[in-house]
């Protein structure tokens, strides 16, 4: 029965784009090098990383409209392609969105690969994703649902989200960091059109307001220093770190686990309004991680500043010798103010990679989880193809922190 209603379901889809261009062209990513071991699969764009969901988790989006035809794309390889880019994230927890619409006769997988997919996931795959959000779910997706309901535990069942609308992401992710292809935003205008009036109004975002004078989160450095009598490290960092710095570097797993939404936007909320925060209120020492790395991700610029961004990718260019050297070169560079902010982060985050013994935090997990929260390009998204260098000049401010920053002193800079 469910092969019948696979061809039914699968002859609707073909009657209802009959009209539309079959698929995407492959993807434009500039930092995409030929002699990536997957290029053949990446350089479609199916799969790609898209900024944070509300809780600070990586999200990985797979478009299918981007997949093309079948006998130009092995789905061996696909699959080989998506295990190498979540292995990147199945220590820490993160997100998946799926994006249905464009899976049709000629590039969908047989069933048989779908459950030799779903086999190869096993647990280390599963247990830190958090969530995985379907859009513009099909009868397909429904039929194949009740296929693999013996082989989906109740556990990982609860974890998918179905959503209708593009707009529905937005209460659980940054939607604005999504790189949703342009014929999935062109269909969801379509399945809108034809709900017109069946869909409730849409509601009015007002403008945004000017930053309270103790705003903490989403406002610059320099505003943060201006409002706190010039003191260089802001107060969010001071107080998180100092606390993690007491209590926390032997925590296994720090900066790897996501906490609760609400709670993470108290005391978001607490900091912007001047209170005082009591971490004590607290015993689970991944709320406090958590802001430290929303705190980051929410600057303006990022630490490290757009400018350094492209220098950054370059490091992999550069002879395994004279890596360190071209790290302390790029932070030279920084301006004062975010020179200073780093080191006292770095020094931090050594300190925490030195109990790697206990914590299981060494400087290479610990880049994996704060590349992407110190650095991001002006427009647009990081691709899968810049986290290997970002992580790589991470993790060389980490390991080689005394070297790095030794030959730059500024006048009331305090360390951890």
């Amino acid at each position: 029965l469910a092969p019948l209603e696979l061809q039914k379901d699968e002859a609707e889809d073909t009657q209802s784009e009959e009209e539309e261009t079959f698929t995407s062209p492959p993807l434009k990513d500039p930092e995409l090098n030929i002699n990536h071991p997957y290029y053949d699969v990446a350089r479609h764009g199916i799969i790609q990383l898209a900024g944070d969901d509300n809780s600070g988790r990586k999200v990985i989006t797979f478009s299918c409209c981007r997949m093309p035809p079948s006998h130009q794309l092995n789905h061996t390889r696909l699959l080989e392609y998506l295990k190498y880019t979540l292995d990147q994230y199945v220590e820490n927890d993160y997100t998946v969105v799926y994006f249905h619409y464009g899976l049709k006769s000629l590039n969908k997988p047989s069933l048989k690969w779908l459950q030799t997919a779903y086999k190869e996931f096993d647990r280390k795959y599963k247990k830190n994703l958090k969530a995985l959000y379907v859009v513009h779910p099909t009868n397909f997706i429904k039929i194949l649902w009740n296929i693999f309901k013996p082989l989906i535990s109740h556990k990982f069942g609860k974890k998918i989200t179905y959503l209708n609308y593009l707009s529905d992401l937005r209460e659980h992710l940054k939607y604005d960091q999504l790189n949703i292809p342009q014929e999935v935003i062109r269909h969801d205008e379509n399945l809108r059109r034809k709900q017109k009036g069946k869909l409730p109004p849409a509601v009015k975002v007002p403008p945004p307001r000017p930053p309270l004078p103790t705003q903490q989160f989403g406002v610059s450095l320099q505003y943060i220093k201006d409002k706190n009598k010039g003191e260089l490290i802001p107060p969010v960092m001071k107080e998180t770190v100092s606390y993690l710095k007491r209590k926390g570097l032997q925590v296994e797993g720090l900066f790897r686990r996501s906490a609760s939404i609400q709670t993470i936007k108290n005391i978001q909320k607490l900091y912007n309004q001047g209170k005082s925060v009591n971490f004590d209120d607290n015993h689970d020492m991944h709320i406090h991680a958590v802001i430290l790395k929303t705190f980051l991700r929410e600057l303006p610029q990022p630490l490290l500043t757009f400018e350094c961004y492209e220098h950054i990718l370059e490091i992999t260019s550069v002879e395994s010798s004279l890596r360190v050297t071209r790290c302390k070169q790029i932070i030279q560079g920084l301006p004062e103010h975010n020179y200073v902010v780093l080191k006292y982060l770095i020094c931090f985050l050594h300190m925490v990679s030195q109990e790697s013994i206990y914590n299981r935090m060494t400087a290479s997990s610990l880049a994996c989880v704060f590349g992407l929260n110190l650095v991001w390009p002006s427009k647009g998204s990081i691709s899968l193809s810049a986290l290997v260098p970002l992580n790589l000049f991470t993790e060389l401010l980490i390991d080689f922190y005394m070297n790095i920053f030794n030959s730059r002193t500024v006048p009331g800079e305090i360390l951890p």
